[in-house]
């Protein structure tokens, strides 16, 4: 037989009904979208069970516009490797009743891992403000921002508390612990955090509620456990004025995952892996 063939594979789905885009064992109730992928995959008929290696894992309830795998394949003696193409649209094909979507399939080189290789990547967060309750949030986009309480918050004192997160750091008090936490240094850099008025889905349509849309941008190598719903909490709740700009600074150099303010941390409905970038 023939070696197998490694495919890089980028993907995106809306997160609400999943726990996550890790596997889970059967007995939870919710499911990961990895499950879902590798039942897709066992549709093609591989010759030995087919593995997704995910390179972001994200959290129960948060979306990814674009999330990367590699998986290798191999097919029946005589069947040659499938086409990218091909690939791409048989996952697509027994995905169908998800909200999961197979974007583009590369072949690459066995030694290419999507964790491991990717250079960095990036997250968005959207943030809805003008709503002074939860039914102000229109429909369509309830699983899709956060609208934090308290109507409007002040972007100019956000943005200015954004760039001490800029940079190289020791984020401990940005992390949530979890088991790697031991394992896993605290240190990481972050090349970019922008704060920039947005679109809503649909919005044009209800322009006269005063409802404003607003993306927050972060892009670095890798990000700790519930780094970026982290930050994002802190800078809202700069915005709001419960923090000055300067807290951010000070937050980080406490270095301690308990200094950081309880109950600020960010729902995962707002939250995007908007890319991964090699």
């Amino acid at each position: 037989a023939g070696s197998p063939a490694r495919y890089l594979v980028f993907f995106q789905y809306f997160g609400t009904k999943y726990s996550g885009v890790m596997e889970t064992s059967n007995d939870q109730s919710l499911i990961g979208v990895q499950n879902y992928l590798e039942k897709a995959v066992q549709n093609l008929k591989p010759v030995a069970p087919v593995k997704f290696h995910i390179s972001s894992r994200t959290d129960t309830g948060v979306h990814a516009l674009c999330n990367s795998a590699h998986l290798d394949i191999q097919r029946a003696p005589g069947k040659p490797a499938f086409e990218e193409k091909q690939l791409v649209y048989g996952l697509n094909r027994h995905l169908k009743p998800e909200p999961i979507c197979i974007l583009n399939a590369y072949r690459v080189s066995s030694s290419f891992h999507a964790r491991f290789s990717a250079l960095s990547r990036t997250y968005i967060y959207r943030l809805l403000m003008g709503c002074s309750q939860h039914s102000e949030i229109p429909v369509f986009e309830r699983d899709l921002c956060w609208a934090p309480r308290g109507g409007y918050l002040n972007v100019p004192a956000m943005q200015e508390a954004a760039q001490f997160l800029v940079g190289t750091h020791d984020f401990s008090t940005f992390r949530s612990l979890n088991s790697e936490t031991p394992f896993q240094s605290p240190v990481r850099t972050i090349f970019q955090v922008d704060i920039q008025p947005s679109s809503g889905f649909l919005s044009h349509h209800y322009e006269h509620r005063g409802l404003e849309f607003w993306e927050l941008k972060f892009r670095s190598r890798s990000f700790l456990y519930r780094q970026v719903r982290r930050m994002v909490g802190a800078l809202v709740a700069v915005g709001q004025g419960k923090l000055t700009p300067h807290c951010i600074k000070e937050l980080l150099e406490l270095k301690d995952s308990r200094a950081f303010p309880p109950n600020a941390m960010a729902p995962p409905s707002g939250l995007f892996l908007k890319s991964v970038e090699y």
